[in-house]
């Protein structure tokens, strides 16, 4: 399996909904050729308009342009596979996330690269699934955190008969003191009461600096 179609493979391994397009341009005429699929990824209906590197450049996002204008002009010289994932604005003003891969193809007198041949795959939606599912885990683990909080501020509240927030005001306390984070002395404050019969003295001990 060549370069091309290995990273080709890799892209679709993302998901099933890429849409994949074809693309050619000739290094001495300087003109592109799209498939209709690659104007549908850039948001034009096919033959909408003309491809030109300015306006494939434009569409790059601007903190992704400069690295994407570089891996172009190597392939232009060198004529070896390459591949680049970066996001652009369509002709619509939607993000989108492309991975684009591609090769040069030499003249067989010059042996000179006279045209870049490749594939523009989006990805967009599976990197929306990722980032989607990276968040929904941020937000679990967030919840879990506040939870365990509430669970500690609760104990010490009772233990130490004053009112949630200054029970609170020790867990904070202990951490800034400490430089341990304050989900941790809530778990500690929790496993212990969790785990076996403790005192209030045992509770207390856990909020004292020293003992951390």
């Amino acid at each position: 399996m060549t370069a091309e179609p290995m990273e080709i493979e890799r892209a679709l391994m993302l998901g099933v909904d890429q849409v994949v397009g074809r693309y050619r341009y000739g290094v001495a005429t300087h003109r592109w050729w799209w498939s209709d699929e690659t104007f549908q990824i850039h948001g034009f209906e096919p033959g909408e308009v003309v491809p030109t590197t300015t306006l494939v450049l434009a569409h790059k996002h601007p903190d992704d342009r400069a690295r994407v204008s570089q891996v172009l002009a190597n392939a232009v010289v060198t004529g070896e596979p390459f591949s680049s994932v970066h996001r652009i604005t369509d002709a619509q003003g939607r993000e989108r996330t492309l991975t684009v891969v591609g090769e040069g193809r030499r003249d067989s007198r010059t042996k000179q690269v006279r045209e870049l041949t490749g594939y523009f795959v989006d990805v967009t939606p599976a990197v929306k699934a990722r980032a989607g599912a990276v968040a929904n885990a941020s937000i679990r683990a967030s919840a879990a955190t506040r939870a365990q909080i509430e669970q500690a501020k609760g104990i010490i509240a009772f233990v130490l008969g004053i009112d949630p927030e200054a029970a609170f005001e020790r867990l904070r306390s202990t951490s800034n003191v400490t430089n341990v984070a304050v989900r941790e002395v809530a778990r500690r404050v929790v496993d212990m009461i969790a785990t076996q019969q403790r005192s209030a003295a045992d509770v207390i001990a856990v909020l004292e600096p020293p003992l951390l």
